[in-house]
This record gives C-alpha cells, structure tokens and sequence, in this order.
C-alpha cells in the first residue's frame, strides 16, 4: 500500500489499491500490460464522492477523427473528469484515442462504430488516474505479485468488514421489527391463548371488536365469538351498538 503523511495524498491513498478480480490483460495493443475495469472505477469514484452527476461526472471537451492516410482513421477525445471535495468542484482533464478504420496484416479492413465511447472510456480512465484511481497499476507496482497479493487480502477483509455490517444491520432491523410486531410474529395458537386472556381481562367492548376482527377468517372464529359474547354479558355490554353491529357482520 502507498502511504503518506503528507495531506495532499490523502485521496490517493484512498483510492489508489486496486481489486485484482477487477483488472484485465491488455490486449489489441502493441504493449502489454494491466487494465483497471472502467465501470468499476465508475462504482469507486461514485463510492468516494457521490452518485454520478451530482459529486462527480465527465464532460467531453472536444473529440473528432483524424485520418493518418488512407486505409486508417483514429477517433480522438478529450474528456474533462470534475468531483466535489470539501467543497469545492476540482477537475482532471485527459484524451484518449481509439482506431475507427484500419487495415489488417491480411488485408481486411476493420471499421469499428464503438471507437468514440472507446475513446472516451480511455480518457476517463486516464483522468480518474491522475487523481488516484487504479493508481498501483498506472504507477508500476502492481506487476509485482507479491503487491498483488496484499491488494487481494486488502479486498477481501474490506468485504468481509461490509457482510459483517449488513449483518448487524440486518440483526437491528429484525429485532425493531420483532418488538414492534411481537404479536404478529407469534404462532397462531399462541395468539388465540393470549386473545382470550385479553377478552377475560377486557375494561371495554373495543377489546372485543379487535378480537374478533382478528381471527374473523381463523380456525378460532367461533371460540373467539362466544368467548367474547360471555364477557360482554358479563360485564353488561350485550347493548352496545358496536358489539351488536360485529355480532351481526359475523
């Protein structure tokens, strides 16, 4: 990991370690090397400053074709990369280029109708890397396996360290909602015990309304019913209107 005590990187530092399950080989170039995966530095970037369009985002300063001769053509775009940080809206610029039109060492012509997102894809990349992004692969250290291997333990303990939360949230959550709904959750049978406890218990005829409203379609509807008619002749409610209307609903 690069460090720093120098407050100026601090941003690069903490977007510089790279996830090795999101690196690629380069390929149809004459070089070899890494690749960071462009939508995933787009989940980093909007991770570190926000959702695209309103912490950061890219605005193309200029693109066009430049044709080197006949048989090839090259598709060319500066992209401008701005982000919010403590407030202020800072930017990167950067160009990238792609082949539109060239011939083939067989003499097929390739024409290739993705090369302006090509083109700007690459000057994203380019840009987000001068701030930080993918910054072990563009500054060399990532070919050393050893680094790649502290980069993989880097992302699997940051993984780990996220389920753990989502687990107690989850756990947090699950008890809220078990206090809340305590009566809801508990079994059917145990519902119809406490209910009749309640209707034993009941100071006025609404108690009686909920109970029966509550196990109107249930295999204790009649229970429910008679148990609530003898505590309402017991405590002298059998006139009341709203006992007479759910007697006669049912």
């Amino acid at each position: 990991m690069m460090t720093s005590n120098n407050s100026n990187m601090d941003l690069w530092n903490l977007v510089s370690i790279t996830d090795p399950s999101k690196v690629k080989p380069i390929t149809g170039k004459s070089y070899k090397g890494s690749s960071p995966q462009p939508y995933w530095l787009v989940k980093r970037a909007t991770e570190t400053f926000g959702p695209c369009g309103q912490g950061w985002g890219i605005e193309i300063v200029q693109q066009g074709f430049q044709q080197c001769n006949p048989e090839t053509m090259m598709h060319y775009a500066t992209v401008r990369v701005w982000y919010l940080q403590d407030g202020k809206k800072c930017s990167v610029e950067h160009m990238g280029g792609t082949m539109a039109m060239y011939k083939t060492s067989t003499g097929k012509m390739i024409y290739d109708e993705d090369a302006p997102k090509k083109s700007v894809t690459d000057a994203m990349v380019k840009a987000l890397s001068f701030i930080g992004f993918a910054g072990d692969i563009f500054s060399g250290i990532w070919d050393d396996w050893k680094y790649q291997e502290m980069a993989a333990a880097h992302y699997n303990e940051q993984k780990q360290s996220n389920q753990t939360t989502q687990q107690q949230n989850q756990q947090s959550n699950n008890n809220q909602n078990s206090q809340s709904n305590g009566q809801q959750q508990k079994p059917l049978d145990q519902r119809y015990n406490d209910a009749l406890i309640s209707i034993q218990n009941a100071k006025n005829p609404n108690t009686l309304d909920k109970a029966i409203n509550t196990f109107d379609r249930t295999k204790y509807k009649t229970q429910i019913h008679n148990a609530c008619r003898a505590r309402a002749d017991q405590m002298g409610w059998s006139q009341n209107q709203s006992q007479q209307q759910n007697q006669t609903r049912h």
